[in-house]
């Protein structure tokens, strides 16, 4: 059955991790680049991505031997590179002739917003919530992300240049943290 509690709980939860608004420099960046975003194409794939993993996560995670502290570990890695970039000003990943389709997708899509964190908390979830009140967590949580996709131009033209490098700067130091705090709570000696 649906309860508003859990509901509220699961969605501050996956707001907090997913952080699209801590991710907004990175996916300015990736418009200015590209001219857009695909918001809709975006916001549908990181959709079936979490909802995919909420069901079958630890099944897809097991097939090929891996268990959830590394593929954290793997995705604290990529967020620390992301972070890199931010603050560095510098082009760790690849993005020459790249379609906007797929920087729809890869790396808003996954990892920056289903992304190795919103993946293991997915699985952290299941096993305190009931599954309907996590889809409905979800899903408000994918309006959110579709709404500040969908508005980064505003947003950006709103901050200016200097807001702009400003929040990239202090998000990239956001992101690194949050890698190195996967990575530790992940890491097993």
């Amino acid at each position: 059955m649906f309860n508003f509690k859990e509901i509220v709980s699961v969605t501050l939860i996956l707001f907090s991790v997913i952080d699209v608004l801590g991710s907004l420099p990175v996916i300015v960046d990736f418009r200015k680049r590209l001219g857009k975003i695909e918001s809709e194409k975006a916001t549908l794939t990181a959709g079936i991505i979490m909802v995919v993993f909420l069901f079958l996560g630890e099944r897809l995670l097991s097939l090929f031997g891996v268990d959830v502290a590394s593929f954290a570990i793997a995705g604290a890695i990529i967020l620390f590179l992301l972070g890199l970039e931010m603050i560095l000003g510098r082009n760790i990943f690849k993005h020459d002739n790249i379609s906007v389709g797929v920087a729809s997708i890869v790396p808003i899509a996954f990892p920056i917003i289903a992304g190795a964190a919103t993946m293991t908390t997915l699985l952290s979830l299941r096993s305190a919530y009931q599954t309907e009140n996590i889809l409905v967590g979800i899903l408000l949580n994918l309006f959110f992300v579709y709404l500040v996709l969908k508005s980064s131009n505003w947003i950006e033209k709103k901050l200016g240049q200097g807001g702009t490098d400003i929040l990239r700067k202090i998000f990239g130091i956001i992101l690194l943290a949050i890698a190195i705090k996967l990575f530790k709570t992940n890491l097993v000696l």
